[in-house]
């Protein structure tokens, strides 16, 4: 008896991911953490624990802040994701990417990404948040090198920035 193992088709996935639309072939049950990395060259999406406790693979797919290391490919089909590298417009950074950089709230860089993209993702619904807030939107993501206190006070000084307060 002849044993054959069957290998899922890869099936074409188009999405829009910061602004511009991609098609990837990929097997339905990659990670689009993987997907966004390999195939579509937004490396600034990292992979820390691969198991959805970290963070730093945050993105937002359709305006939800989202694991990219949970996500099936598949769900991306058809998706607007928002990428770090969607914030930065032309030749100029972002303001939370920016207040990071002004404040220290970046250090290894591992968590960057997703701590930016939940910050992002916070000060779209709240522009002023309060410290608590601040530590209760960014509470999915974990950082080993700043103890949070510049993170916290980057997001700070971006909604600051932002509202002109």
């Amino acid at each position: 008896m002849s044993t054959t193992t069957h290998q899922p088709q890869k099936s074409e996935i188009s999405f829009t991911v910061n602004g511009q639309r991609a098609t990837v072939h990929a097997h339905p049950m990659e990670r689009l953490l993987d997907v966004l990395r390999q195939q579509v060259n937004l490396t600034g999406v990292k992979e820390g624990c691969g198991e959805g406790e970290c963070g730093s693979c945050s993105i937002l797919m359709n305006g939800v802040l989202v694991n990219s290391c949970l996500v099936p490919i598949l769900q991306a089909n058809d998706a607007d994701i928002i990428t770090i590298e969607g914030l930065a417009s032309q030749d100029r950074l972002h303001v939370l990417q920016q207040a990071f950089l002004d404040c220290g709230g970046a250090q290894c860089g591992i968590c960057t990404p997703g701590m930016i993209l939940a910050a992002f993702h916070l000060l779209s619904k709240n522009p002023q948040p309060s410290r608590e807030e601040i530590g209760e939107a960014l509470s999915g993501n974990l950082c080993r090198c700043t103890g949070y206190t510049q993170i916290f006070e980057s997001v700070a000084e971006a909604a600051r920035r932002s509202t002109g307060r």
